[in-house]
């Protein structure tokens, strides 16, 4: 028998010989926080006696206390859990050391009621995020993030502290999170992103006060971003020359991270053109699950470590998921700023060889009388976001 389901008892033990401990246990302790259901229908049953006006529960100190109090609890309990005995409140009245201890003892049942809810709901998080990230959404990533983060504050408040964010101690090598497969569909958008912005630097003001280096799966990209971002602020010229040389001077091509030949290929300008809002929204998008699903792991973690006080346990959960709510809002501003796809009736984009080619004829057009006209009109085409023509990951 564990020492949570002893506090159980306990204190149901201490009500069953004290109705009045109700008084300071019922403003805080729910039959919800017991972890037997057994346990929780038999003080649900004292709760609804005493909102009743139970006769045991109005006694004043040194009264006689009268049968029909355990009677009565039992018999209404039994209403709502099968296999409650009359003997059963004898076995909690003997195993309960002093009724004076009742508080206490609710504070036990408290403390293992918000580490099992705590894990509960990382669960359902890291379930949801698992779910939007087989079919490509986020709404229940999003929903179920915002449901932990309200059991967080509802729990501090019940246990008396602030709900306040609290730094973990360092995470050891063998407890540290490890790192999550990705798509290959997330490393194409990624790609596909990153030649557009290479090839259409005017985008990047777009995107660059919501899309975050961190939202990419592939640290080489990360590179790129951070080399594309650099290169904006401080005005320079962007093409495949200077963010190559950028991501040098940033030491990604020294540690193996990248590769000039990677860099150059991503950045072609041959290679890419779309639309960088919709495809950067699609990486926050991704972003967001993964790190819902980190978060969950962590947070799951936690709850599970029993030697850990509750106010530290929700300081610590709260802080874990500081960087999933920083996500959530880059999301919705992304959500907010990005274009529509391309309607469903749209005709078929050429494949990419096609593309390609034509690219390229464009690039040395014809000397002819309508050219300059036709290159106007080619300038101000629209482009759209089209993932056909993007290039497999290296």
């Amino acid at each position: 028998m564990t020492p949570l389901v002893q506090a159980e008892q306990a204190v149901l033990g201490a009500v069953f010989l004290d109705p009045g401990q109700l008084d300071h246990l019922s403003p805080w302790l729910r039959p919800d926080h017991f972890s037997r259901p057994m346990h929780a229908a038999i003080y649900a049953a004292m709760l609804k006696l005493r909102a009743d006006g139970h006769p045991a529960t109005t006694m004043n100190a040194g009264e006689p206390l009268p049968l029909a109090w355990v009677t009565d609890t039992v018999e209404k309990a039994s209403t709502h859990i099968r296999g409650l005995t009359a003997s059963y409140p004898h076995g909690l009245v003997a195993v309960c050391p002093s009724p004076a201890h009742a508080p206490v003892y609710g504070r036990m049942v408290l403390e293992g009621a918000i580490h099992r809810s705590v894990a509960q709901h990382a669960i359902r998080l890291h379930q949801a995020a698992r779910a939007d990230g087989i079919r490509g959404g986020v709404e229940e990533t999003v929903q179920h993030a915002q449901i932990l983060s309200d059991v967080l504050t509802d729990l501090a408040h019940r246990w008396g502290t602030a709900p306040r964010p609290l730094t973990p101690p360092a995470p050891s090598e063998s407890s540290a999170p490890q790192s999550q497969p990705v798509d290959e569909e997330v490393l194409a958008d990624e790609e596909f992103l990153l030649g557009c912005l290479s090839v259409r630097p005017d985008q990047l003001r777009g995107v660059i006060g919501w899309l975050h280096p961190d939202d990419f799966a592939d640290a080489g990209h990360q590179h790129i971003y951070r080399s594309l971002g650099a290169l904006h602020h401080r005005g320079e010229p962007i093409d495949q020359l200077t963010v190559l040389w950028e991501t040098q001077r940033r030491g990604a091509l020294a540690d193996g991270t990248l590769d000039a030949e990677r860099v150059l290929r991503i950045c072609d300008p041959l290679a890419f053109s779309g639309a960088a809002e919709y495809f950067g929204e699609r990486i926050v998008q991704a972003s967001l699950v993964r790190t819902a699903a980190t978060a969950a792991k962590q947070v799951r973690a936690l709850a599970d470590t029993e030697s850990l006080a509750p106010g530290r346990l929700i300081g610590y959960a709260l802080h874990v998921l500081g960087p999933l709510d920083d996500v959530r809002r880059r999301w919705r501003t992304a959500s907010e700023a990005v274009p529509e796809p391309l309607h469903p009736t749209s005709p078929p984009t050429p494949p990419p060889t096609a593309r390609i080619d034509a690219a390229r004829s464009r690039s040395h057009p014809q000397l002819t009388a309508d050219a300059p006209a036709m290159a106007a009109s080619a300038a101000t085409r629209p482009a759209v976001p089209d993932r056909d023509h993007r290039r497999s990951p290296a």
